[in-house]
């Protein structure tokens, strides 16, 4: 699954949660940010616990340090989404 995937899925999960909720649209769009990018993080943390369980620790160390960059990104994008609302 690539990030445009996930991406899709978090946005489609994201505006339905909306509707059943009376977020502020600041609200749902730091959380959708926020599910883009924790969605893949956590697809790069599993790739890379598959990496490990199949002896690759090469694969393993690039994969957690990409899930970690993606984690910084979001962290980021959820703090423009803010600054730019303000």
């Amino acid at each position: 699954m690539n990030f445009k995937t996930v991406t899709l899925a978090a946005s489609a999960f994201a505006f339905a949660a909306l509707g059943a909720c009376s977020e502020s649209e600041q609200e749902a769009q730091e959380d959708l940010t926020e599910q883009a990018y924790e969605s893949q993080e956590d697809l790069l943390e599993e790739q890379a616990d598959l990496a490990e369980a199949q002896g690759d620790e090469v694969t393993e160390e690039a994969l957690d340090a990409e899930a970690d960059a993606m984690g910084e990104m979001g962290d980021q994008a959820e703090d423009a989404v803010d600054e730019a609302a303000e």
